[in-house]
Protein backbone atom coordinates (compact mmCIF):
# COMPACT_ATOMS: atom_id res chain seq x y z
CA UNK A 1 0.00 0.00 0.00
CA UNK A 2 1.03 3.60 -0.49
CA UNK A 3 1.20 6.29 2.19
CA UNK A 4 -2.17 7.86 1.35
CA UNK A 5 -3.95 4.51 1.65
CA UNK A 6 -2.11 3.63 4.84
CA UNK A 7 -2.75 7.07 6.33
CA UNK A 8 -6.49 6.71 5.72
CA UNK A 9 -6.66 3.13 7.01
CA UNK A 10 -4.58 3.68 10.14
CA UNK A 11 -6.25 6.99 11.07
CA UNK A 12 -9.60 5.20 10.89
CA UNK A 13 -8.34 2.36 13.11
CA UNK A 14 -7.07 4.83 15.69
CA UNK A 15 -10.25 6.90 15.56
CA UNK A 16 -12.27 3.79 16.40
CA UNK A 17 -10.43 3.38 19.72
CA UNK A 18 -12.27 4.60 22.80
CA UNK A 19 -10.54 6.54 25.59
CA UNK A 20 -10.14 3.43 27.78
CA UNK A 21 -8.39 1.59 24.93
CA UNK A 22 -6.10 4.55 24.24
CA UNK A 23 -5.23 4.69 27.94
CA UNK A 24 -4.56 0.94 28.18
CA UNK A 25 -2.48 0.87 24.97
CA UNK A 26 -0.51 3.94 26.09
CA UNK A 27 0.25 2.18 29.38
CA UNK A 28 1.55 -0.85 27.47
CA UNK A 29 3.73 1.39 25.30
CA UNK A 30 5.18 2.91 28.45
CA UNK A 31 5.90 -0.57 29.87
CA UNK A 32 7.93 -1.37 26.74
CA UNK A 33 9.67 2.01 26.85
CA UNK A 34 10.78 1.53 30.47
CA UNK A 35 12.87 -1.48 29.37
CA UNK A 36 15.08 0.71 27.15
CA UNK A 37 18.55 1.61 28.41
CA UNK A 38 18.42 5.39 28.83
CA UNK A 39 21.68 5.72 30.77
CA UNK A 40 23.42 7.62 27.93
CA UNK A 41 20.45 9.89 27.14
CA UNK A 42 20.88 13.45 28.40
CA UNK A 43 18.18 15.11 26.29
CA UNK A 44 14.98 13.57 24.95
CA UNK A 45 12.55 15.12 22.47
CA UNK A 46 8.94 13.95 22.75
CA UNK A 47 5.78 14.93 20.91
CA UNK A 48 2.74 15.99 22.89
CA UNK A 49 -0.41 13.98 22.17
CA UNK A 50 -3.35 15.28 20.18
CA UNK A 51 -6.17 13.72 22.19
CA UNK A 52 -8.72 14.21 19.41
CA UNK A 53 -6.58 12.01 17.14
CA UNK A 54 -6.22 9.29 19.81
CA UNK A 55 -2.45 9.63 19.84
CA UNK A 56 -0.44 7.76 22.48
CA UNK A 57 -0.49 9.55 25.81
CA UNK A 58 3.10 10.75 25.97
CA UNK A 59 2.41 12.56 29.26
CA UNK A 60 2.76 9.09 30.84
CA UNK A 61 6.30 8.94 29.43
CA UNK A 62 7.10 12.46 30.63
CA UNK A 63 5.86 11.67 34.15
CA UNK A 64 7.86 8.44 34.23
CA UNK A 65 11.01 10.19 32.97
CA UNK A 66 10.63 12.95 35.57
CA UNK A 67 10.31 10.35 38.32
CA UNK A 68 12.97 7.82 37.29
CA UNK A 69 15.32 9.88 35.10
CA UNK A 70 15.07 13.46 36.41
CA UNK A 71 18.50 14.25 34.94
CA UNK A 72 17.12 13.87 31.38
CA UNK A 73 16.14 17.19 29.79
CA UNK A 74 12.75 16.89 28.09
CA UNK A 75 12.25 18.88 24.90
CA UNK A 76 8.88 19.39 23.17
CA UNK A 77 8.08 20.85 19.75
CA UNK A 78 6.17 23.83 18.47
CA UNK A 79 5.01 23.56 14.84
CA UNK A 80 4.97 26.33 12.26
CA UNK A 81 2.45 25.25 9.61
CA UNK A 82 3.50 28.04 7.23
CA UNK A 83 7.05 26.70 6.95
CA UNK A 84 6.44 23.05 8.02
CA UNK A 85 9.30 23.45 10.49
CA UNK A 86 9.41 22.99 14.25
CA UNK A 87 11.12 24.82 17.05
CA UNK A 88 12.09 22.96 20.21
CA UNK A 89 11.59 24.03 23.82
CA UNK A 90 12.23 22.78 27.35
CA UNK A 91 9.17 21.09 28.83
CA UNK A 92 8.24 23.03 31.95
CA UNK A 93 4.98 21.31 32.89
CA UNK A 94 1.44 21.07 31.56
CA UNK A 95 0.62 24.49 32.98
CA UNK A 96 3.13 25.96 30.48
CA UNK A 97 1.29 24.58 27.43
CA UNK A 98 -1.41 26.10 25.24
CA UNK A 99 -3.42 24.62 22.38
CA UNK A 100 -2.50 26.04 19.00
CA UNK A 101 -5.04 26.91 16.31
CA UNK A 102 -4.45 23.34 15.04
CA UNK A 103 -5.50 21.91 18.44
CA UNK A 104 -1.92 20.88 19.29
CA UNK A 105 -0.54 21.44 22.78
CA UNK A 106 2.58 23.56 22.51
CA UNK A 107 4.98 25.25 24.94
CA UNK A 108 4.43 28.92 25.67
CA UNK A 109 8.14 29.30 26.45
CA UNK A 110 9.74 31.39 23.69
CA UNK A 111 13.29 30.30 24.45
CA UNK A 112 14.37 27.77 21.82
CA UNK A 113 16.48 24.74 22.64
CA UNK A 114 19.22 24.32 20.02
CA UNK A 115 21.48 21.75 21.68
CA UNK A 116 22.03 18.05 21.07
CA UNK A 117 19.18 15.60 21.45
CA UNK A 118 20.03 11.99 22.30
CA UNK A 119 16.63 10.42 21.66
CA UNK A 120 13.57 11.55 19.70
CA UNK A 121 10.17 9.97 20.24
CA UNK A 122 8.55 10.30 16.84
CA UNK A 123 4.79 10.39 16.21
CA UNK A 124 3.35 8.19 13.51
CA UNK A 125 0.18 6.67 12.15
CA UNK A 126 1.94 3.54 10.88
CA UNK A 127 5.36 2.01 10.33
CA UNK A 128 6.73 -0.70 8.08
CA UNK A 129 9.10 -3.64 8.45
CA UNK A 130 12.09 -1.50 7.40
CA UNK A 131 11.48 1.31 9.91
CA UNK A 132 9.83 3.80 7.58
CA UNK A 133 6.82 5.61 8.96
CA UNK A 134 3.65 7.30 7.81
CA UNK A 135 2.74 10.47 9.66
CA UNK A 136 0.14 13.10 8.84
CA UNK A 137 1.96 14.03 5.63
CA UNK A 138 3.47 17.44 6.44
CA UNK A 139 7.08 16.22 6.80
CA UNK A 140 7.79 18.04 10.08
CA UNK A 141 9.75 15.16 11.59
CA UNK A 142 11.57 14.17 8.40
CA UNK A 143 12.89 17.74 8.12
CA UNK A 144 13.75 17.86 11.84
CA UNK A 145 15.56 14.51 11.83
CA UNK A 146 17.45 14.98 8.55
CA UNK A 147 21.19 14.80 9.22
CA UNK A 148 20.64 14.53 12.98
CA UNK A 149 22.57 11.84 14.85
CA UNK A 150 19.99 10.76 17.39
CA UNK A 151 18.10 7.63 18.36
CA UNK A 152 14.74 7.73 16.55
CA UNK A 153 11.95 5.87 18.39
CA UNK A 154 8.42 5.45 17.05
CA UNK A 155 5.31 4.73 19.13
CA UNK A 156 2.55 2.66 17.54
CA UNK A 157 -0.62 1.13 18.93
CA UNK A 158 -0.63 -1.28 15.98
CA UNK A 159 1.76 -3.71 14.31
CA UNK A 160 3.74 -3.04 11.13
CA UNK A 161 1.85 -2.49 7.87
CA UNK A 162 4.39 -4.65 6.00
CA UNK A 163 6.07 -2.45 3.40
CA UNK A 164 5.20 1.15 2.52
CA UNK A 165 5.28 1.14 -1.30
CA UNK A 166 6.09 4.80 -1.91
CA UNK A 167 8.93 5.70 0.45
CA UNK A 168 11.05 8.63 -0.67
CA UNK A 169 14.77 9.32 -0.35
CA UNK A 170 13.99 12.12 2.15
CA UNK A 171 12.01 9.78 4.43
CA UNK A 172 13.89 9.19 7.66
CA UNK A 173 13.90 5.66 9.07
CA UNK A 174 13.26 4.88 12.70
CA UNK A 175 15.90 3.04 14.71
CA UNK A 176 13.21 1.24 16.65
CA UNK A 177 9.47 1.24 17.14
CA UNK A 178 7.62 0.48 20.35
CA UNK A 179 4.30 -1.33 20.13
CA UNK A 180 2.16 -2.49 23.07
CA UNK A 181 3.70 -5.98 22.80
CA UNK A 182 7.31 -5.43 21.79
CA UNK A 183 10.20 -3.20 20.84
CA UNK A 184 11.16 -3.69 17.20
CA UNK A 185 14.73 -2.79 16.20
CA UNK A 186 15.46 -1.95 12.57
CA UNK A 187 18.79 -2.89 11.04
CA UNK A 188 20.44 -1.50 7.93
Amino acid sequence: MNKAEIRKQEAKKRKELNSEQVSALSGKLLEQFTALNLSAVKTLHIFLPIAEKNEPDTFLFIDWLNKYHPQVKIIVPRADFKTSLMTHHHYRGEQELLKSSFNILEPVDEEEYKGDIGLVIVPLLAFDDRGYRVGYGKGFYDRFLEGRDTLKVGLSFFKSVGIIADTHENDIRLDLCITPDQVIYFKD
